[in-house]
């Protein structure tokens, strides 16, 4: 028996706690363990290092150029620099002393804050973070040898007061307070590389006797070579060092055996294009991040990194030219990857389905322009869901992968597969993976390794896996101390197999050999952040629009420059494109889900000002050049006007014409209806064509009272009727709905002792994620708001509504306008709300006397049912679901839609539909939601099950409203323009979404159209607008193979086949 022997298996955790000290460098051990040794000598201040800095006024974000020739003053250590937001550029001049000779010489550089590091020329570097995180990274290598003549250096440091995660917790701070980050060190230092790699080599040894099974005996042999190390070393002695490293290098000699898993690594710095600081500092975060990268690559030709968000690598193309470009070297060696094929990593529960078809558009587009090919890989690591109609629309952007990891956040149910077939409402299918890691920013620890093997659910079919790593979310990326780490775990006995690679190359293998992959159908809906499909209220109401005007945009554009008319109108192609761009960018899973800070939306509402702006303007422009009309304000000229419906099918409306324009061309007949709440007047316009021109003249506008006029009346019981040829609605004095009855079908939709448009108050605080989460357990509190003012506004007889005043609580109220048409059985709701609550959400609910085991809701390009039960709890978890303009409850011949102009968050229990209306979050915007909203919603009852009605057009209508325009010619000449611009038949469910200009192509356009209702259909499309060829083309706009589209003889018509919940895309070209 050996003298003083320990006896190690008697007391492992023991042995583990002394191995952790002697890595630890936060320990009060760093001076005697291996911390002591890891740099061989350190200098600082004059004459070794000489600040200067210059800080920039305000929130400034100055150019190199513009900060170089500014006056710079004396800096040093300990300086405090702020406040948040703010930024500061030194100007370092370093003189190398004697004692380096011989040693790699590196600039420590920690301002606690994000930095970047520039060459005297202007050429960004390489990023760095302050402070004491994981995130840390404060070393700048200067020289890999010092020689005894060492010049000087000088060169620049751009400092961004703010950490990587914004300005500390978001959860109890707002984060443009005033922050100051004290320069902590500038200083030269000369690492030991043999101490460093035994440092790393301890890293991963002392780990794996952690993270392995305790009971295995590699887990033994990790902790006995740790120990064995910690005995030989000596911090006085570097001898040691290399006698310590003797038995590191015996450790990792052994190999892992080649039929254990096999993981493939990728290097990544997810960073969120907006979410805890704003827009601009993105910009700036990229070139950070990425520059490191790029230093990395020179040290590890293993080295393999992706970054996704074309949005990012255009504003790095315009702000760091010469960074771009090297990163476009980069990429033609194969160690940067461009990766995602989207224009940022967006939500994919708001927008609309053309919205995420522009995703991949301008993404892919970007991509095959400065990096020669497209992705092929969809990459969306971190969105709150993910829309059942994507793997269609993945396939037909040209990728046919996808990878996330984000349901592993779920808070019921357990995610059930890792590599899987994902299947979408169309059929289509893409190869799935999601890390078992669980993660996008790993660490490069065998812990990950070990667990990513224990967690991945289909091992059985595939024994593969992906690997992120990198810092990530606020930028960063993987670290030099990652990279060595990855080299040590690579191939070692104890860990799965790990290769550095391209995500295709472990698609593609999974391809070739995996065994029977399970498939997953529909939507993969995340059990957590509920919240996002109501916070921040008006950004939804924007995007809403922005969507939708650009609808119009386009397809008045096209028509403008395509028309048969001889006309100049130039498509504004350029315009557009920055516009959709801007959308796109909003689109962000942090901007448009609601939960970024106070100043992403402020920046926000700018650029939506930005869209609504000009998107107006441009379909003003186009619309006057469809209609004849002067686009001006000088109404003097007027004859009538022009009435455009831009949807395709035709529609009967009331529209609303301002006194001013009514007097210019109608001035001798009396209005039919003047309305109460703007004095405007009330027109009926019917039977107005889908993309047709309809005139109104003054004959029209003075039609006396319809047959069948609508009414408002208030009973002795202090109860109103709202009443037209098709329903009844009685409201009691809260502004409750008592009774819907449908005079045509002899039904009442409001059972006995049930309501509708009832408003109900939730007590609305999540576990943790404030903006993001609505917990299930706020259900169990709330009130019912009864008490309201009613009084009759219009009474007909081509509107009749009364207004409801319902106080929500001291600070806060509602008012709500409700309308009936003589034409329809739509009951409208125009809300107006003065919101100062504090965590509380509003919603409102409707009880119907229909029963359905389902509810059907509006998904991008088409429906997806959900239970209306919580029979297990996997139908528990959808207790809030996102829906997009319509969420519709039937029965066997008949149902209820609720539709809406701006709001996604839904439930539907039983025979109870509700929806979300606002919330009230505190973080991380302190003033999420606080002030004024406006807001609509319908009820559209209808016969026949959903398959079976008209919801989706209706719902639509309630969003396009008619267009009108003067008109400087008369009114009957409009008549030749009675044919529609575009016609769809035969196919009831089938819509005509988008028409647009080819992007590649002048002389083509694109005409795109779905299946909305999940049925086959064969359409006949027709074009007004000149065509000579036309065929099926993918959302890049390039032809598909195998198909045609067969034309009828002698004709315009085109028939168009479908399949259930289809997008067809046709290219029109002259």
């Amino acid at each position: 028996m050996k003298p003083h022997m320990s006896y190690l298996q008697k007391h492992p955790d023991i042995t583990r706690s002394r191995v952790s000290n002697f890595v630890n460098d936060n320990h009060q051990w760093k001076d005697v363990n291996i911390q002591a040794v890891l740099y061989d000598v350190k200098a600082s201040g004059e004459p070794h290092v000489q600040l200067e800095v210059w800080s920039a006024p305000g929130q400034e974000r100055p150019t190199f150029k513009h900060a170089v020739k500014q006056e710079f003053r004396p800096a040093k250590v300990g300086q405090m620099f702020g406040p948040s937001w703010t930024t500061h550029w030194f100007r370092v001049h370093v003189s190398i002393p004697a004692q380096f000779v011989g040693k790699p010489v590196q600039f420590l550089f920690d301002s606690s804050c994000e930095a970047m590091v520039w060459s005297a020329e202007g050429e960004p570097i390489m990023g760095l973070t302050g402070g004491n995180g994981g995130e840390r990274h404060v070393d700048y290598a200067l020289t890999a040898c010092a020689t005894d003549n060492e010049p000087e250096r000088m060169f620049y440091v751009e400092i961004a007061c703010n950490g990587l995660f914004g300005n500390g917790d978001y959860h109890e701070h707002p984060q443009d307070r005033a922050i100051y980050y004290r320069l902590n060190s500038a200083e030269l230092a000369a690492p030991n590389p043999d101490a460093w790699a035994l440092y790393h080599d301890m890293e991963v040894i002392v780990d794996m006797a952690k993270g392995l099974p305790q009971e295995s005996p590699r887990s033994w042999q990790a902790l006995t070579a740790a120990n064995d190390i910690v005995n030989i070393f000596e911090h006085a002695d570097l001898a040691s060092i290399s006698k310590a490293r003797s038995v590191s290098d015996a450790f990792f000699a052994v190999a892992s055996h080649p039929a254990s898993h096999q993981v493939y690594a990728i290097g990544n710095c997810h960073i969120d294009t907006a979410w805890l600081w704003p827009f601009a500092e993105t910009r700036r975060k990229t070139a950070r991040s990425w520059s490191t990268q790029l230093k990395l690559m020179d040290s590890f030709e293993e080295y393999r990194f992706t970054a996704s968000q074309a949005q990012q690598f255009e504003w790095l193309k315009e702000d760091y030219p010469s960074l771009f470009k090297r990163i476009q070297d980069k990429a033609k060696g194969g160690q940067f990857i461009p990766i995602g094929g989207t224009w940022v990593e967006m939500d994919c529960n708001i927008p609309s389905g053309e919205s995420l078809a522009r995703q991949f558009l301008l993404g892919q587009r970007f991509y095959k322009q400065h990096f020669g090919q497209t992705c092929d890989v969809f990459w969306l690591p971190d969105t709150f869901g993910y829309s059942s109609q994507l793997p269609q629309i993945v396939r037909l952007a040209g990728a046919k992968y996808f990878f996330t990891q984000k349901l592993s956040w779920n808070n019921i149910n357990k995610f059930p597969n890792t590599t899987f077939w994902w299947t979408g409402l169309d059929g289509s299918s893409v190869l799935t993976h999601m890390a078992p890691s669980e993660t996008y920013s790993a660490q490069c620890r065998p812990g990950e390794l070990i667990n990513g093997v224990k967690k991945h659910k289909d091992v059985a079919y595939s024994n593969e896996s992906l690997y992120l790593f990198g810092n990530g979310d606020g930028g960063g990326g993987p670290l030099r101390s990652m990279l060595e780490r990855m080299r040590r775990m690579a191939n070692v006995d104890g860990l799965p197999r790990v290769k550095q690679s391209h995500p295709r190359e472990f698609y593609e293998h999974v391809e070739k050999t995996a065994r029977e992959l399970v498939a997953w159908k529909g939507e993969l809906y995340f059990e957590l952040h509920r919240g996002t499909y109501t916070s921040q209220s008006n950004n939804k109401l924007w995007n809403r629009q922005s969507e939708f005007l650009l609808r119009d945009a386009e397809l008045l554009c096209t028509v403008a420059s395509f028309g048969p008319e001889d006309n100049e109108f130039e498509y504004p192609a350029e315009e557009l494109t920055r516009l959709w761009k801007l959308v796109c960018l909003n689109q962000f899973h942090d901007v448009v889900p609601g939960s970024a800070i106070n100043m992403v939306y402020r920046d926000s509402d700018k650029m939506y000002k930005d869209i609504i702006s000009s998107a107006n303007r441009i379909r003003k422009e186009a619309l006057a050049t469809v209609c004849h009309s002067m686009t001006g304000t000088d109404l003097s000229n007027s004859q009538g006007l022009a009435v455009v419906n831009t949807t395709g099918w035709m529609r009967s409306d009331i529209v609303a014409i301002p006194a001013s324009t009514y007097a210019q061309f109608a001035s001798d007949n009396s209005p039919v209806q003047i309305r109460a709440s703007d004095n405007a007047v009330l027109v009926p316009v019917t039977n107005v064509a889908g993309f047709v021109l309809h005139s109104v003249s003054a004959e029209t506008c003075s039609v006396r009272v319809p047959k069948h006029p609508v009414h408002v009346s208030k009973t002795d019981k202090d109860t109103y009727v709202l009443e037209n040829r098709f329903v009844s609605v009685t409201f009691n004095a809260s502004g409750h709905i008592t009774s819907y009855y449908d005079k045509t079908e002899h039904r009442e939709l409001v059972p006995k002792d049930g309501a509708a448009n009832v408003f109900e108050l939730y007590d609305d605080v999540p576990l943790f994620w404030d903006a993001w989460d609505i917990e299930i357990y706020s259900l169990e509190k709330y009130q019912t708001l009864k008490s309201a003012v009613v009084v009759i506004a219009d009474e007909g007889p081509l509107v009749a509504s009364i207004s409801v005043r319902v106080p929500i609580s001291d600070g806060s109220v509602l008012t709500q306008t409700i309308s009936l048409a003589e034409h329809s059985p739509r009951l409208d709701f125009d809300c107006s709300v003065d919101w100062h609550e504090n965590r509380k959400c509003l919603k409102v609910s409707f009880t119907w006397d229909i029963h359905s085991d389902v509810a059907t809701y509006e998904t991008q390009f088409g429906v997806v049912q959900r239970p209306t039960h919580r029979n297990t709890t996997w139908d528990m978890a959808k207790f809030e679901v996102c829906g997009h303009k319509f969420a519709d409850l039937s029965e066997f011949g008949y149902g209820v839609a609720l539709l809406n102009d701006c709001k996604y968050g839904f439930s539907t229990l039983g025979n109870v539909m509700s929806m979300s209306l606002l919330r009230a979050p505190k973080a991380p915007d302190e003033f999420s939601d606080m002030g004024h909203h406006r807001f609509r919603y319908a009820i559209y009852p209808h016969t026949g099950t959903f398959s079976e009605s008209n919801v989706v057009q209706e719902a639509y209508q309630f969003n396009v409203p008619l267009l009108e325009l003067p008109i400087t010619i008369p009114p009957q000449t409009l008549a030749l323009h009675k044919r529609p611009f575009f016609s769809v038949s035969g196919a009831r469910n089938v819509v005509l979404d988008t028409v647009k200009r080819a992007e590649d192509d002048k002389n083509s356009y694109i005409v795109r159209l779905y299946e909305a209702y999940g049925g086959h259909a064969r359409a006949l499309l027709t074009s007004r607008l000149p065509f000579s060829t036309v065929c099926k083309v993918n959302l890049l706009e390039e032809p598909m193979d195998g198909t045609s589209i067969e034309r009828l003889d002698h004709s315009t018509a085109l028939k168009v086949p479908f399949k259930p919940f289809e997008v067809v895309s046709l290219m029109f070209t002259l």
